[in-house]
């Protein structure tokens, strides 16, 4: 067994630290869409 699996930093559940990485960039990534459709429609 590796040495560093007996004293780990984090006990958290990886699956929750996962979604909130994937809710933070989604978004991100939609905000930025939002703005730029925002920016279309007044430009256009």
């Amino acid at each position: 067994m590796n040495e560093f699996e007996h004293d780990v930093q984090s006990k958290r559940n990886d699956l929750n630290d996962s979604m909130v990485g994937f809710i933070v960039a989604f978004i991100g990534f939609s905000a930025i869409f939002i703005v730029a459709t925002i920016i279309d429609v007044v430009a256009g």
